[in-house]
């Protein structure tokens, strides 16, 4: 949404002076009504219930109990076969461990995420720069970016000048997107059929 908004529009909808930024009392009241600018820590379940948890899918279930009922089958005929149930159990197994190790790869990404995420922003407050910790950057806030500096938060660029960012970390492509302070067209309609 604020991609298709002129810079005029952005500002005049967040109710902030493009040249002074916000007041250190409108920031402070936004902090409290928005939060801190960090990544929610989610509690974190033991490799254990993580491995259990890889069992509550239906289809799952289905081969557990067609395993236990092809196991009981091959009992009661005495025949003692339970090659097919040890085979449906050992894939049932090999598909928990995959996807533990998935889940656990998913995490470490988005811990690398919340590490590169910026210490520090340049933010314009009261008409003067000032360098603030990044959770405090607030919707709002004019956020300046120089050579080097990791963006501290979803921001709509007012203008740039020779702007590349690294977004490989998001994108998984290895090259830097080029980007411009600049006026978007308004779509004409979304896949919803209204812009």
């Amino acid at each position: 949404m604020w991609h298709t908004m002129s810079a005029n529009e952005v500002a005049e909808k967040l109710k902030v002076d493009v040249k002074k930024g916000l007041t250190e009392e409108e920031a402070e009241k936004r902090l409290q009504q928005y939060g801190e600018n960090k990544l929610k820590d989610k509690k974190k379940e033991s490799i254990v219930i993580r491995f259990f948890k890889q069992f509550q899918d239906f289809m799952i279930l289905i081969l557990i109990a067609a395993s236990i009922l092809s196991a009981l089958v091959s009992k009661w005929e005495g025949s003692h076969d339970y090659l097919d149930s040890i085979i449906i159990i050992a894939i049932v197994v090999l598909n928990a461990i995959i996807g533990l190790i998935q889940e656990s790869k998913a995490e470490k990404s988005l811990e690398a995420l919340k590490r590169m995420s910026a210490p520090v922003a340049k933010v314009r407050r009261n008409g003067k720069l000032q360098t603030i910790e990044s959770k405090r950057v607030v919707p709002g806030d004019i956020v300046l970016l120089e050579a080097g500096n990791y963006v501290p938060a979803d921001c709509r660029l007012l203008s740039s000048s020779h702007l590349k960012i690294e977004e490989s970390a998001l994108t998984r492509r290895n090259r830097s997107g080029r980007k411009k302070g600049r006026d978007y067209a308004k779509p004409k309609s979304s896949a919803w059929g209204y812009p």
